[in-house]
């Protein structure tokens, strides 16, 4: 069989200088991925601009129309051509690439997407006259006079007309609407003091509006709260925590969702850093792992949080289209991100999301009422079987406690979760606090109390290690066995000890007592698996946390028991004082709070 080696032919490969329209349609492929990153691109012009507000227009998922108008400052007539030339740009001057204030700086988008589709710019600087350039398929046109009142207006349609085969990879106009959208939605959150409009124009006219932010006023932070709020939702701010940590001339703010209200998948999980809306997987990992033992490995948390730093400790020139950062130390960010939400959480106590008491709420409503059953229709009395005893039908009374107006029990209705008052099928506990009741799972609670207990006996007295008679000895690359001596002192405190054995091998004289037997060749590889995908590794913490979970939940009160007054009483307060008890060890609520207002309603006495 013959091999064609494309790299080799009969003739001298000779080496040619690209034209222009060729290297802005191959910068583009880097820029402009789909409709999505041209708004982003667009949008983030605006705000270097100094826009106050933005509108965004689409049609067809931005595959026909975009349409970017702001009233910043606008770009002089003489200096639009040279807006439209490759690496031309106000933002920089080109002297320190890792000191960068601005959202582009590489004088790549409009070039790029004058390459791909048709695109017109009309802009205003205060005290001159209007202006406008077109440029289509990377062919220039002159410099027009223009109507606009003060800004720019940037309009591009037919996205990849010069480039058809793009389009065949396009997603439909349905999905390209919502990535735009999704976009907005982040700048918006990065910029609460500007105010932003999205429209789709795809059937003419004023078109649907798909998304409003008004711009915020007032402090930075309750500024960016109301706006995250407007952007999430009010349902995630009643239920997220305010976030505020420094560490290392690295600032974190933002919010965080409580366990409770956790996603079924990472669709809510929001980072900027320095403004820049980023997907990074250093820090995603952070975040999933600063929530590591409070989830179950199918939930998500949701978060927004922000990365203040100076511009010299984070590098944004990392790839075209700027998603992506390098920190100096990315040890000290994701450092910051685990310690500063681990320290919220814990600081929220046993606080659980308002979302529980509304499925509970939801769950109470009466059911639609079935159709008017008259009288001639109803069995007569007679005609009824008797009913001497109770049927499997017949309702369940909480056990109720005995003596409950004791001084100690009113006092204890000042309590966060208030005091026992009874006990429901021998698993549920009835607490009633000074504003309405308190429904606990008190095998799941006892679980969370016992485990944190165990969590912090284990970091007071150590780990313990168990030396192997025979160490193990594992094969490794030379890269991935240096990787693993790195850290190895992390690893020994954890019990897990690990020695060079010559060559690329390494020894495994110790592992942690309480993991019992186990493959090490496996569990490294699992840790270097971690450590190439999210830059540290907390395998063996993880497995730790695991044992103690189950043991946590055998040791625990079990389903089925009743418990006296005191007993329930003591679990109540032991949870108040207990970081995490508003969930069980696989993230699912504790407990349920209703408030008496909420359950008037539903006897309609409201």
């Amino acid at each position: 069989m013959t091999r064609h080696d494309r790299n080799i032919g009969q003739e001298r490969p000779v080496i040619r200088q690209l034209d222009e329209a060729a290297i802005n349609r191959i910068a583009a492929g880097e820029v402009v991925e789909r409709p999505a990153s041209a708004v982003k691109e667009l949008v983030e012009n605006a705000l270097d601009a100094g826009a106050a507000r933005i509108a965004v227009e689409i049609a067809d998922g931005g595959k026909t129309l975009i349409r970017v108008t702001d009233d910043g400052c606008g770009i002089a007539a003489e200096d639009l051509p040279l807006a439209l030339a490759r690496h031309a740009t106000s933002k920089i001057d080109g002297s320190d690439l890792l000191n960068i204030h601005s959202f582009g700086f590489r004088g790549e988008a409009l070039p790029s997407l004058g390459a791909v589709g048709r695109l017109t710019i009309i802009s205003r600087v205060p005290g001159a006259e209007a202006a406008s350039i077109a440029v289509a398929g990377g062919t220039l046109g002159t410099v027009k006079p223009a109507a606009l009142r003060a800004g720019t207006v940037v309009e591009l349609r037919d996205l990849f007309f010069a480039t058809p085969a793009r389009l065949k990879f396009m997603r439909s106009d349905r999905a390209e609407a919502q990535a735009v959208a999704d976009v907005v939605r982040r700048l918006a959150m990065a910029e609460p003091a500007v105010g932003f409009t999205l429209r789709d124009v795809s059937g003419g006219g004023e078109g649907r509006l798909v998304f409003r932010a008004d711009p915020e006023q007032g402090d930075l932070f309750d500024a960016l709260d109301r706006r995250l709020a407007g952007v999430l939702g009010r349902e995630f701010a009643e239920n997220a925590l305010r976030i505020d940590a420094e560490r290392e001339g690295l600032r974190l703010t933002g919010l965080a969702a409580l366990p409770t209200y956790s996603r079924g998948a990472a669709v809510a999980q929001y980072l900027f850093v320095n403004g820049r809306p980023v997907r990074d997987r250093m820090l995603t990992g952070a975040l999933r792992a600063a929530y590591a033992d409070l989830l179950s490995r199918d939930r998500h948390p949701a978060a927004a949080l922000f990365i203040d730093c100076a511009g010299a400790l984070v590098d944004v020139n990392v790839h075209p289209a700027k998603s992506e950062v390098r920190f100096r130390d990315p040890g000290l960010a994701r450092g910051l991100i685990v310690s500063g939400l681990r320290h919220a959480l814990a600081e929220a106590g046993h606080r659980a999301s308002s979302t529980v008491a509304a499925a509970t709420l939801g769950a109470m409503r009466p059911e639609p009422t079935a159709a008017r059953v008259y009288q001639m229709d109803r069995p007569a009395a007679w005609s009824r079987p008797a009913q001497t005893g109770f049927s499997e039908t017949a309702p369940v009374f909480a056990r109720p406690v005995e003596d409950m107006q004791t001084p100690d029990e009113r006092a204890a209705e000042s309590c966060p979760l208030g005091a026992a008052r009874g006990q429901l099928h021998e698993n549920y506990i009835i607490a009633q606090t000074e504003t309405g009741m308190v429904i606990v799972d008190q095998h799941a609670a006892h679980e969370r109390l016992v485990y944190e207990r165990l969590k912090r006996q284990m970091a007071e007295t150590g780990i313990a290690a168990q030396a192997l008679l025979i160490p193990e000895i594992v094969d490794l690359s030379a890269g991935d066995c240096a990787q693993l001596l790195e850290i190895a002192a992390d690893l020994s405190r954890l019990g897990l000890t690990i020695e060079p054995f010559g060559g690329s091998a390494v020894a495994v004289r110790e592992t942690p007592a309480l993991l019992g037997e186990v493959d090490a060749g496996a569990m490294l590889r699992d840790i270097l698996d971690e450590l190439s995908d999210l830059g540290a590794s907390q395998t063996v913490q993880a497995r730790l946390e695991a044992i103690l979970s189950r043991v946590a939940c055998h040791g625990s009160v079990r389903a089925g028991r009743r418990m006296r007054a005191e007993e329930m009483n003591a679990l109540l307060r032991e949870m108040e004082a207990t970081p995490h008890s508003g969930q069980c060890n696989h993230g699912r609520p504790t407990y349920v709070e209703l408030k008496l207002a909420d359950i008037e309603r539903l006897f309609g006495r409201r």
